[in-house]
């Protein structure tokens, strides 16, 4: 079953909202733990 378009926007603003998140972090450290944590749940997702 394919995603529907509001399903597919739903995706995009989360992981905008993610980027966003690790991009503002002062923490160069937590930046990187931020986008690792997303690359894991998106490998999750291509798995699923």
């Amino acid at each position: 079953m394919g995603q529907t378009d509001k399903q597919f926007n739903a995706l995009l603003r989360m992981l905008i909202a993610r980027i966003k998140s690790a991009i503002e972090e002062k923490d160069p450290e937590r930046a990187k733990e931020q986008m690792r944590e997303l690359l894991a749940d998106l490998q999750t997702t291509l798995e699923d």
